[in-house]
């Protein structure tokens, strides 16, 4: 358990993981699927993930520059694991904001 939460640990490595559930994405897609991401973070947060070979970075060598981040074998075990805790989120995402007197974030999807 220490392993996979020091891996997704923090704010934002979950939700790329998610993000990166369906598609390789280029960085601009990813920010936008990643709502509320700072660059800055998006690029420290996907080069942790590609250290921990969760992530793969690919360089298209064309003009202008491409690159794609996709989950490796690793990573799209790691979703798969995350998957109960996502649901169990949005079973009780409107109970918990209700509680805390706020309001609920707008549910996740795995194409969103």
């Amino acid at each position: 358990m220490d392993a996979a939460v020091d891996v997704i640990g923090g704010r934002w490595k979950a939700l790329i993981l998610w993000a990166l559930h369906a598609e390789p994405l280029r960085f601009g897609e990813l920010k936008r699927k990643v709502a509320g991401i700072s660059e800055k973070m998006l690029i420290q947060a996907l080069r942790e993930l590609e250290a921990d070979e969760i992530v793969h970075r690919e360089v298209f060598h064309e003009v202008p520059p491409k690159v794609e981040y996709s989950l490796t074998g690793l990573g799209q075990r790691l979703n798969t694991a995350l998957l109960p805790l996502g649901d169990w989120g949005e079973e009780n995402m409107a109970g918990i904001a209700k509680r805390r007197g706020v309001t609920p974030a707008p549910p996740h999807t795995a194409s969103a």
